[in-house]
């Protein structure tokens, strides 16, 4: 998996430049902007990465491209950098889902450990929406006879329980079954099971099965 752009928003062109340089001296990629609006105009969510944000520019602020970020789904993992005086806004920031905050001058082997923990996170939450992704692919195949057998059996009931609730016969549940078995790729109950647990950790297993 692609490791990610290291994203730099900062009206200092001083900064910019020796942001660029550290972060491409441990060879990680990097791309710079003068402005939020600029970052925006070219910003592509599906590119893997983290946000270094100012937070007090000319015209959008750091947060207001945070918020306007977050309005739009982006989840990007942004770390403030501010001046001094400007921590009380940074912390508002973090409550606002910044996963980090450094106030000017900071140590610039901290903002490397934290630029790699960032792009951690951002490779692990889209790994886990693209196994999520599939899984529900997976699900949208079931018809929904097949989804009623599967949370029945996943709930713990054996097949003649199962038949017994939904008024068919065992030997129909037992079908359903290996249909559902097929479908969802998986190759025991408990695996079945686990899938189906993780989906409903999410909230989005009940709605596909209702």
């Amino acid at each position: 998996m692609d490791e990610g752009i290291v994203f730099v928003v900062d009206d200092d062109q001083a900064v910019r430049r020796s942001l660029d340089m550290l972060v491409r001296s441990v060879g990680m990629s990097v791309a710079t902007f003068p402005s939020a609006q600029e970052f925006l105009n070219r910003y592509n969510a599906e590119q893997p990465g983290c946000l270094i944000l100012d937070v007090r520019m000319p015209g959008m602020s750091g947060l207001e491209l945070q918020r306007r970020l977050k309005d739009c789904g982006v989840d990007i993992p942004i770390i403030i950098i501010t001046g001094h005086g400007d921590v009380p806004i940074a912390v508002r920031a973090m409550k606002d889902g910044a996963v980090e905050f450094l106030e000017k001058p900071f140590s610039k082997q901290i903002l490397l450990e934290h630029v790699r923990d960032a792009l951690r996170r951002d490779g692990e939450r889209r790994s886990a929406a693209a196994r999520q992704a599939d899984v529900e692919t997976r699900l949208a195949r079931l018809s929904k006879r097949e989804r009623e057998v599967m949370e029945l059996v996943v709930s713990g009931k054996v097949s003649k329980e199962v038949a017994a609730e939904l008024g068919i016969s065992k030997k129909t549940v037992d079908v359903h079954r290996t249909r559902v078995m097929h479908k969802m790729e998986v190759g025991s109950l408990p695996e079945l099971v686990e899938m189906v647990v993780t989906l409903r950790r999410t909230g989005t297993e009940s709605q596909a099965i209702g």
